[in-house]
């Protein structure tokens, strides 16, 4: 029987450690999507004790607290950090099969040397040990973290509207030597039926100095956000779609939505589908000249409780898993962009995992020979970046397209512990290429496999991000 999480946690081939071991583990980490604020890495952030690290912003953890019955003030209340640390520590051994359970026992052995077990009764000592190394360590802070985790790249989430200080900051700092790029995030002007768009097309007009009256007003606005971010780094947009929508409509029906919407009125779901088309293909178009990655994230439920909602406000741990009809949409806003000469590198997230497949066939559908993978399956996304979603991702990926091309892991994570999670998609891949191979469907050709898992787990995303 394996001990807990001892070093071939996951690797239950002789193939799998070897790749682990030899070629996974020392590669850099690019964290090209993720949610850290890039205040706290200008500012060298360092935090009090492991609750501010570990609990503060993971709706992860505020989800299996709820699970498990603990009351919210325990969670984002008004509880004591130590209280909040407890709650957690008791409800962690209750998770058994959760990844969460691996994740923080990572996190505590790789970043603070804990090998034993979180739970009500070691609490106290966990508590101790974090907070006194957390106080005295040097590299316990925001870019110590990041350092020590052997992070090459940062890909923030940025508002179009953020002056984005903070990033030229950092690119102006030498002492630090980690790529910390901007990411365009223009959910706000794209999703006209969420509330506060109208307040947002009013940031919007101030942050540019345009009056933004017409659907081209839009077009322009968001192409001189575009150019700014372009000219900080920036290297990727992210859309957050509740599905991916392709509604082509004149420039006057694009105009009539956006401002029914403006004024406060209810749009038609064709009507919305018609602005947010025009829209996303301006991006889109933008992207593909300036040589960034579009990606584009679906089939989310956003906030399905509609008290909790009024009580904390979105992004704080209510959301789930949609069941939508993306497949036809995606086709036909890719098939637009393409036969334009306009469809820029691409990477599709679906929250839902009966998506892998027919995302798979999209893929070959739209490649081109300008970069090998143009268009990607992103990783294992939110509640599936388990051992078994990722699993499935890289074996749908692998029957029906070419894995070797994949750029891997990300955190999309506010936390700057979540580099663990790379580890663990590591192992989760060398553990399925062993596999293949000690079953005779692949050689144990070591140079050629280890060379796999390097492009995947860095080489791919350094050369598809231009890093």
């Amino acid at each position: 029987m394996n001990t807990f999480l001892n070093d071939d946690f996951l690797l239950d081939t002789e193939t799998a450690r070897a790749l682990y071991h030899t070629y996974a583990a020392s590669m850099p980490i690019a964290d090209y999507h993720c949610h850290i604020d890039p205040k706290d890495i200008w500012e060298d952030r360092r935090f009090e004790n492991i609750t501010q690290l570990w609990l503060g912003g993971d709706h992860y953890k505020w989800r299996l607290m709820r699970s498990n019955g603990v009351e919210e003030k325990y969670i984002t209340g008004d509880a004591s950090d130590w209280e909040k640390f407890e709650k957690f520590a008791q409800t962690l051994p209750r998770a058994i099969g959760n990844p969460m359970y691996h994740w923080c026992h990572l996190e505590l052995k790789n970043y603070f040397g804990y090998t034993g077990v979180l739970n009500g009764e070691t609490a106290h000592e966990v508590w101790e040990l974090c907070n006194e190394k957390l106080k005295n360590d040097p590299a316990m802070s925001a870019r110590g973290l990041i350092l020590g985790s052997n992070v090459a790249m940062v890909g923030t989430t940025d508002d179009p509207c953020s002056d984005l200080a903070w990033h030229e900051k950092l690119a102006a700092d030498s002492s630090f030597p980690v790529l910390v790029c901007p990411s365009f995030r223009p959910d706000p002007a794209v999703n006209l039926h969420k509330p506060g768009f109208a307040a947002y097309l009013e940031k919007l007009e101030q942050t540019t100095g345009r009056t933004i009256a017409t659907i081209e007003d839009m077009r322009a606005a968001l192409s001189d956000r575009i150019a700014f971010f372009d000219a900080h780094g920036c290297r990727s947009a992210d859309h957050g779609l509740d599905y991916v929508m392709c509604r082509e409509v004149s420039d006057e029906a694009a105009t009539a939505a956006m401002n029914k919407a403006r004024a406060g009125e209810a749009l038609t779901r064709e009507e919305a589908e018609g602005y947010q088309t025009a829209v996303i293909l301006h991006c889109a178009r933008e992207y593909r000249k300036l040589g960034w990655v579009m990606q584009l994230h679906f089939s989310c439920m956003r906030n399905p409780n509609s008290r909790m909602m009024e009580q904390l406000g979105p992004d704080t741990g209510f959301d789930c898993i949609a069941v939508t009809d993306s497949c036809a949409a995606t086709y036909r806003l890719m098939d637009a962009l393409e036969r334009e000469g306009n469809l820029p590198k691409t990477v599709l997230y679906s929250l839902n995992p009966a998506d892998n497949e027919w995302i798979d066939t999209l893929l070959g559908a739209f490649q081109g020979p300008e970069t090998a993978g143009k268009i990607q399956h992103g990783s294992a996304w939110w509640f599936n970046d388990h051992k078994t979603g990722m699993t499935e991702q890289l074996t749908s990926l692998a029957n029906l397209s070419v894995l070797g091309n994949f750029i891997g892991m990300l955190t999309d994570s506010r936390s700057l512990l979540s580099y663990a999670r790379h580890e663990y998609f590591r192992r989760v891949l060398c553990s399925l290429l062993g596999h293949w191979v000690e079953n005779g469907e692949y050689p144990r050709d070591m140079l050629t496999l280890g060379g796999l898992v390097q492009d995947i787990c860095f080489n791919n995303a350094k050369r598809y991000f231009n890093l």
